[in-house]
């Protein structure tokens, strides 16, 4: 069984920061590609940033290029998300995803295999 469970989720200030994991299991990690998504309340779900597989090629939405990174630890088969210079618009509940195979592109939440429960950040203004 194919387990993502994200923690990290917390209050943040704006300008400030929060590092989110996505930890995995029963998950071929090395040929999952994760991604990283949020929904805010009303909105739909968004892409955020993902790392592909195997290459480790890392995309992120333009919203977050520059302060959000991504990475993965294949020793710990988990994620990371470190998400720096917070803005009141990041405040959503962020979900950790998995897909098999290679990505060019960030996901859509239709070609996801896996998901997690979600983690809420919320940042005040």
């Amino acid at each position: 069984e194919v387990k993502l469970e994200e923690f990290g989720g917390d209050l943040a200030q704006t300008g400030g920061s929060l590092k989110l994991a996505c930890v995995t299991s029963g998950l071929a990690f090395r040929d999952a590609t994760i991604a990283w998504f949020r929904q805010a309340p009303g909105k739909g779900r968004e892409g955020v940033s993902c790392v592909s597989a195997p290459d480790l090629i890392t995309y992120y939405a333009d919203s977050v290029k520059g302060r959000f990174f991504i990475s993965k630890d294949y020793g710990t088969e988990t994620s990371y998300l470190l998400m720096n210079n917070l803005k009141p618009e990041d405040a959503a509940v962020y979900y950790c995803a998995a897909l098999y195979g290679s990505r060019t592109r960030l996901p859509h939440s239709s070609e996801v295999d896996f998901w997690g429960k979600g983690t809420l950040v919320t940042v005040s203004s």
